[in-house]
Parts: C-alpha cells; sequence; structure tokens
C-alpha cells in the first residue's frame, strides 16, 4: 500500500483502437494478452466504460480535457488538412499536473493540438519508436527511475490499421506488423482460422485475415505494457503506481471505430492501484473518458474548481462491483472523423438503453477512409452481401434520426424501438436529457433541435 503521505505515482496507457472483445480478460481465449491480463487480475476491470467519440484525436481532446470534443474544440481530426483542434482557452490534464507538483511525460501518439496547451515536460517525437513497443517501453526508463511523483502518458500506435499488403492475395492490413520482427522482441502470429469473429463483423475471409493481422499488433502492444511493467519493478516504483489502461476508441473495422454502436465505444478500462484493496475484481459502474482527467487528478491530489469538467472522478467506485450513489447514465458525441466524415451524433446511454440522435440522418453514413478501403468492406461489397455481421448493409448506410435499443435483450443493437408506441415516452424522455446534455457541453449542434 501507498503511504498517505506519498503521491502515487500515474501511468495512463492509452492504446490505438483497441476493441474489448480481443483481450483475453474480456473473454477471447483466441487472443495472447498475458500482461493486459496481469493488470487485471491485480486490478479491477470495469465492464460499462465508454469513450465519448469513437475517432482518435477527437477521443485523446476528451481524455486530456475532461471536456466533451464539441466543449473543447475538436470536432475531429487534428492533423494534416483537418486541422481540428482545442480553444486556446482550453486547460489540460499535463497543465494541471505540471502546477500539482508531478512530472510529466508523454510517449508516442499525440493526435492532439495545439501542442502548446499540452505541456509535457518530457517527450519524445511522436514517431520516434514507430510500431516498436519495446523500444518504446525501455525509453521510457530514466524518465521512470527519475521522476517521484510522475505521470507518464503512454501512447501506443497499435493496433491501428497500418497500410495494404499489397502481395497478399486479399489485400489486407498490415495493422503495423513489421515483415521482420523488432529486435529485442519476438512477433506473435495468429491463424485467421483460429480467430473469434465479433457479431459486428461477417465471417468472411476478408474479416479472418485482416483479424489475424490486428490480434498480432495487440500481442505486439501487450508485450510493450509487459516491458512497463517490468521497469517498474526493477525502479522499484511498481507498488506506488497507479495504472489506468483505456483505447481510445473500437476496433479499426466499419461498424466498430467511428461508430456510437457499443462497438465502437464500449472498450477496456482496467485499473491497478495501490490504493485500492480489490484485486481481480469488476466494476459495473457507468464511466466516460471524460471522466479520466479528474480522476487521474483526483489520485494525484490536485485540487481544481467544481465546475472545471463534464466528467467526474471515478477513484471511490473503484472497488465497488456495484456502484452506489453513482451516474445513471452517461453521454457521447461524435461529429467528425476526418474533414470528410461529418456524420453527428449525441447518444445517451443507461446501463440498460442506448439512444441515439443521428443529426445528419438523411445522409448516407460516412466512412474513414482506411475502414472503407479495408479488404473486410471491400469484399462485402464485392460479393454484394446484404449482410454485415448482425446488421443489414441498407441499415449500416443509412440511419433513422432517432434509435433506441434494449442493450440487455438485443445487445447488438439491431431492432430499433424508437418508434414503437410502447417506448413512445422514454424516447422524449431521452430526447429532453440530451437536449439538457448539448445545453450543459455548450454544444453547437443545439440548434439542430429547432432549425432541422
Amino acid at each position: 500500500m501507498t503511504p498517505s503521505d506519498q503521491r502515487p505515482n500515474i501511468l495512463l496507457i492509452v492504446s490505438d483502437d483497441h476493441g474489448r472483445e480481443t483481450l483475453g480478460c474480456y473473454g477471447n481465449p483466441a487472443i495472447a494478452t498475458p500482461n493486459l491480463d496481469r493488470l487485471a487480475a491485480e486490478g479491477v476491470r470495469f465492464t460499462h466504460s465508454c469513450c465519448t467519440s469513437a475517432s482518435c484525436a477527437a477521443s485523446r481532446s476528451v481524455i486530456l480535457t475532461g471536456l466533451q470534443n464539441h466543449t473543447n474544440g475538436t470536432y475531429g481530426h487534428t492533423h494534416s488538412v483537418h486541422h481540428f483542434s482545442c480553444f486556446p482557452d482550453t486547460r489540460t490534464l499535463p497543465a494541471y499536473l505540471n502546477e500539482g507538483g508531478y512530472r510529466t511525460g508523454c510517449i508516442g501518439k499525440k493526435h492532439y493540438s495545439p501542442a502548446s496547451l499540452f505541456p509535457f515536460q518530457s517527450q519524445f517525437a511522436e514517431q520516434a519508436f514507430g510500431r516498436n513497443d519495446i523500444a518504446m517501453a525501455e525509453a521510457c526508463r530514466d524518465f521512470i527511475a527519475d521522476a517521484d511523483p510522475f505521470f507518464l502518458y503512454y501512447c501506443s500506435f497499435n493496433p491501428h490499421r497500418g497500410g495494404i499488403l499489397r502481395d497478399h492475395p486479399l489485400q489486407i492490413d498490415c495493422f503495423g506488423n513489421p515483415r521482420e520482427a523488432f529486435p529485442g522482441d519476438a512477433e506473435r502470429v495468429y491463424d485467421p482460422a483460429e480467430v473469434i469473429v465479433p457479431p459486428f463483423l461477417s465471417d468472411t475471409p476478408e474479416a479472418r485475415a485482416e483479424l489475424a493481422q490486428y490480434y498480432q499488433s495487440i500481442s505486439r502492444l501487450d508485450r510493450g505494457i509487459g516491458r512497463l511493467l517490468n521497469i517498474l519493478e526493477k525502479t522499484g516504483k511498481l507498488d506506488n503506481t497507479v495504472i489506468l489502461y483505456i483505447a481510445d476508441n473500437g476496433a479499426a473495422f466499419p461498424a466498430s471505430k467511428t461508430t456510437l454502436y457499443d462497438s465502437g465505444m464500449n472498450l477496456p478500462l482496467i485499473v491497478r492501484s495501490p490504493l485500492h484493496e480489490k484485486r481481480g475484481e469488476v466494476c459495473d459502474g457507468l464511466v466516460t473518458w471524460a471522466d479520466i482527467t479528474p480522476t487521474v487528478l483526483d489520485f494525484a491530489g490536485v485540487e481544481t474548481p467544481a465546475d472545471a469538467f463534464f466528467g467526474r472522478s471515478f477513484k471511490g467506485i473503484v472497488d465497488q462491483e456495484h456502484p452506489e450513489n453513482w451516474r445513471e447514465e452517461i453521454y457521447a458525441a461524435h461529429t467528425f472523423h476526418e474533414i470528410t466524415n461529418y456524420y453527428p451524433m449525441r447518444v445517451l446511454r443507461t446501463h440498460r438503453h442506448k439512444f441515439i440522435w443521428n443529426i445528419a440522418h438523411k445522409l448516407d453514413y460516412s466512412f474513414a477512409s482506411d475502414l472503407w478501403e479495408s479488404a473486410t468492406w471491400q469484399g462485402v461489397v464485392r460479393d454484394g452481401l446484404d449482410m454485415f455481421g448482425a446488421r443489414s448493409v441498407n441499415a449500416y448506410l443509412h440511419r433513422p434520426a432517432f434509435e433506441l435499443y434494449d442493450l440487455e435483450a438485443d445487445p447488438n443493437e439491431t431492432v430499433n424501438l424508437a418508434d414503437e408506441a410502447d417506448h413512445a415516452a422514454l424516447v422524449e424522455s431521452f430526447k429532453e436529457k440530451i437536449r439538457h446534455f448539448q445545453k450543459e457541453t455548450k454544444d453547437p449542434w443545439l440548434h439542430k433541435w429547432e432549425y432541422e
């Protein structure tokens, strides 16, 4: 246990496009994630943890500010021609921690803007290590050994898509997997026949081949985390370090990433805390990535104004399987992925229900470029399939204004109850709650209720 007069070190690990269906500790026996499974065995695994926007940059802006992405200004991607960025008066997690006396560091994927608002004291060039997570973890050794207390923002590029293998007969994506293993590492290769196809994907040769590459990338991510844990142990810091593991959004496959179905937003959250007694337990409290910044600051003992964040600290419920006096609902908001991918959605989720307002429902659903060109999707197009996973292709591409799902009876979110008379009162209640959420978070899309 951590002495009461010693503030903990904090390690926040954010992976890139890692759905929780591809983790051993979340029930997948076909994938090797021993180090993440170890974190879950030595900590607490959350079952109702969600990003608020299933898109890399927008989600990371929420993680590092405690504000919805439409509140902080990062409506979509930050890089290249997209160029969304936080508003200049936005306060961020590293700024708060610097003022609170922490040594702050970041390594790996940044995907935030402008850099001046994220004043990490120690940082490497974003692409310094690419997909070599063992090398990236090793580069943290001196920072971990020398800084006390420290906050380390460790962001792997795995398992994001990495480019099409043109010499593969199915033209699949490599997910950043190297042709030869990186020095000091050994790749874990998977047989497409042995992967588990999740219900949001069709069981096709293309999907299986891409899932095998995806699994390989996840195992490399896991080995990097294993090296981090080893470094923490060797430097004597593990017993005084709070570790949080999350992904920015769901898997880089259609029907997951960029969607606010649970396949895109209900993500892994593992907390290993020396300040809590539970080990190998679960917590079913509803939390979102807007809660990450206030939670980290709570662990760090850094005080902030009561109204600084839309999220709230979940530090107090980590030890509770079924938290009492906690929230009954969470909210999500997606608007852009790339600048050309406009499809604004506002979402309310309870333990039982998901309610989605598709603000631009008259548009066809917009694909991220890498998801559209993926072998998994192109195989569906080529073969003229009517179904994509549990959902029809038509339903995926053409969405109504409102979607309501009973997550207990319909976990794949395929039976829309929004127009049923028996649910009319619930729909009206959820509409009003979303309006209130939009007012609270200064959502520019609030006016769509009146003008469209």
